[in-house]
């Protein structure tokens, strides 16, 4: 049902009784708010019927408490006693006399009734919250928001009266404040402030509000299966649940989704712990779904005793298609008793049991294909990773997810977009067990051009050997892509600027190790390196002599003094990429990056001589060139180059990846580097000059373990200073 109102009114034409009576009931996501210029009216609501709406927020709030059929929508209205619904609808009527008059008259006539009413009294009709209540807290502005409350008592000029006491009280109820951000939130973003140290960090660009999030009651969850490896798009969801729980002051889950024990091993869970780990995720508490499987077979029971649900033999084959045709099975009109036996048959692990399933009795004739009485409940007899054989029928994923965000406090369910029909089965499994209702908030799934993001492709790359491990650098896992450079403020930043859209579109990475760069290059200490087996030698006449040992000081970043300094050796006799040589006559000047200005006197083929000018012209020499003392202490270093192992950007639904395997995804060089990359340890990120960036995969330890750097890209398409790799450069 749609909530109308207009976003250019205040919050006093705002319908807050309705919105804070939704809340109160558990059916606030029963309904759509919609943001509506045109409307005449103060707020809207479209009856179900269809054949009309009822305007004007008291109007709409008793609806609401009324139709949620609840104990607390009829607490609401008195809790069926006739004179306390009376007396309630009397205080209603006095609230909506006072909106003629401007605001300090109405909190002043507000004040002087309830400091009579409320002398030793906490709520204004009975002994708990009611409509009157809350009628009389919208009369006097809804002043939930600090900046209101302010206004309130520079008016009253009062801090300790019974009115001032009730709307402390009023102020602080969760309900009240929720309600006063969803009404504020439709004005672009609005998000109120309830106290003057819940302020939050302005949202991060390409983030949106949780819709009625509020300081200190927002819970996330990120709920992985525990059936292989985390990845760069599980890396959005969990990095956007975490930054929302913190945002807004709360706490994230992490909940092991482990209801299938034919897929789930020990291995993974502890692997997504790990992974979680390295992306510098903490989350307030790790749960796991089968911690409540006794708990989801009573709530499974519950849907079978109120008619709403029944057990299926029908082969899963027919069973689809029946689906597919809105076909009714013969069992859904099965009785309870029926029921039961079966369910417990199915529970028992008897091999007769196997045949049935428990599906949820919704609609057949629905247009959204996962109402059509979805499977709940099967049998599986393999022991499960944590509970063993405890446990012979296992609840599916649509039915535990719903039940288990509710228990544990969930106010947020953050889910991708192919979630979205889903959503509706989501939302009637939670009403239909009475559960409190979790908002859901979309977003769309984090997709890249030349890359398979399934498990099971993953798997199949991994068991035929295309790839070393789940942490390959080539592989989109978070261990993959760690390894292969990725900065983790990089990674969030980019995760988070993607993070509000609903759209669905396969990322270049060439835009995403573009922003990388950005942060790396701030930090990757340079160092020179030359091709050991394609390079030129030149030999310095007037150079030092390699036993004199000489060196000069080079700034680490040349653009941050602060880094400190390295020295590079330098000597007669130093190496040229074979590359840069190509021609170089004599009588040019080049420039040997960090030392200066060398004349060429003699070029024999891959022999040069040349002459070191001290007061050499930088600017007038064409070539800048890398360059490394060719003496015993220069260390041998092996590059590691990688390519994409899918060789299309995008694979249609009817293509089989494993006719799109790139057989040319890695290559190695080996270099000859400066003695000073011997002191670099595990995971620093450098840049070789004219190279471009490197992680250290493996450290010098010795000669025969050397050190191995993984080129980084760049997000450029081709090598920064000309020097090409074996690969393409992507």
């Amino acid at each position: 049902m749609e909530l109308s109102f207009s976003p250019n009114s205040p919050l006093t034409e705002r319908p807050v009784m309705a919105l804070a009576t939704a809340v109160l009931t558990n059916t606030i996501n029963n309904y759509s708010i919609i943001s509506n210029h045109t409307l005449q009216s103060s707020s809207s609501l479209q009856l179900p019927s269809g054949k009309g709406e009822l305007i004007g927020d008291s109007a709409i709030a008793r609806y609401i408490s009324r139709a949620s059929n609840s104990f607390s929508g009829t607490s609401l209205l008195g809790g069926g006693d006739m004179e306390k619904t009376a007396i309630i609808d009397s205080w209603i009527d006095y609230a909506n006399t006072l909106t003629k008059f401007q605001h300090t008259r109405r909190v002043k006539a507000v004040a002087a009734t309830l400091d009579r009413t409320l002398k030793g009294r906490t709520y204004v009709v009975g002994h708990t919250l009611t409509l009157a209540d809350i009628a009389l807290f919208a009369a006097m502005g809804f002043p939930a928001q600090v900046s209101d409350a302010d206004v309130v008592e520079s008016i009253l000029q009062s801090t300790s009266s019974p009115t001032m006491r009730w709307m402390r009280m009023m102020r602080s109820c969760p309900a009240i404040r929720q309600a006063t951000q969803l009404a504020m939130g439709i004005s672009n973003g609005f998000e109120a402030t309830f106290s003057e140290d819940a302020t939050m960090d302005p949202l991060v660009s390409g983030m949106n509000p949780l819709e009625g999030a509020t300081v200190g009651n927002v819970v996330t969850r990120f709920p992985p299966e525990p059936s292989g490896y985390l990845h760069i798009g599980h890396a959005k969801a969990v990095l956007m649940n975490e930054y929302y729980a913190k945002r807004y002051k709360g706490r994230m889950i992490v909940r092991f989704d482990d209801t299938n024990p034919s897929k789930e091993k020990e291995e993974f869970q502890s692997s997504i712990l790990e992974d979680l780990a390295m992306l510098g995720v903490k989350p307030d508490v790790v749960t796991f779904t089968s911690d409540y499987f006794e708990t989801i077979k009573g709530y499974a029971m519950n849907l079978i005793e109120n008619g709403l649900a029944y057990m299926d033999d029908t082969p899963q084959e027919q069973m689809q298609k029946e689906r597919l045709e809105r076909l009714n099975s013969k069992h859904r009109d099965q009785s309870v008793q029926d029921c039961k036996m079966y369910f417990d048959l199915m529970c028992s692990g008897d091999e007769e049991g196997s045949k049935w399933c428990l599906r949820a009795k919704i609609d057949m004739s629905s247009v959204n294909g996962t109402m059509r009485d979805p499977v709940l409940f099967r049998q599986n007899l393999l022991p499960h990773h944590r509970s063993g054989t405890r446990f012979k029928a296992y609840p599916t994923y649509d039915l535990a997810c719903p039940i288990v965000d509710s228990i544990e406090g969930v106010t947020h369910a953050l889910r991708t977009t192919e979630y979205n029909d889903r959503d509706e089965q989501y939302q009637w499994i939670q009403t239909a067990l009475g559960l409190r209702r979790t908002r859901i908030h979309a977003f769309s799934r984090l997709n890249f051009m030349y890359t398979e993001l399934s498990k099971r492709k993953l798997t199949w790359f991994v068991e035929n050997g295309h790839v070393t491990g789940w942490d390959d650098a080539r592989f989109p896992t978070i261990r993959g892509v760690l390894r292969r450079g990725v900065d983790l403020k990089s990674l969030r930043m980019f995760i988070l600027s993607q993070g509000a859209s609903r759209r669905i579109v396969n990322m270049e990475w060439n835009k995403f190790w573009a922003e990388n760069k950005k942060e790396i290059d701030l930090k990757a200490k340079r160092f020179m390196a030359i091709d050991k087996n394609s390079n030129v030698k030149l030999t310095v006449t007037n150079g030092p002599d390699a036993k004199e040992f000489s060196y000069l000081s080079a700034d680490y970043l040349p653009k941050d003094p602060s880094f400190g300094k390295r020295l590079v050796r330098i000597a007669k006799h130093v190496l040229l990429e074979k590359v840069d040589a190509e021609g170089i006559v004599e009588g040019e000047d080049i420039v040997l990056m960090r030392w200066g200005v060398v004349k060429v006197t003699k070029v024999d083929g891959d022999n040069l001589e040349g002459e070191f000018v001290p007061d050499g012209d930088f600017k007038a020499a064409k070539r800048k060139l890398s360059w490394i003392a060719n003496v015993p202490e220069s260390l041998n270093v092996t590059l590691y180059e990688f390519d994409n192992l899918i060789s299309k950007p995008k694979l249609e639904e009817d293509e089989n990846f494993k006719d799109f395997i790139n057989p040319n995804t890695l290559a190695t060089t080996e270099v000859v580097g400066d003695a000073g990359l011997q002191t670099l340890q595990k995971n620093d990120i450098i840049q070789l000059e004219r190279r471009g960036y490197f992680r250290v995969d493996q450290p010098y330890v010795s000669d025969e373990k050397g050190l191995v750097l993984f080129m980084i890209p760049d997000g450029r398409t081709k090598s920064m200073g000309g020097i090409t790799g074996k690969l393409a450069h992507r």
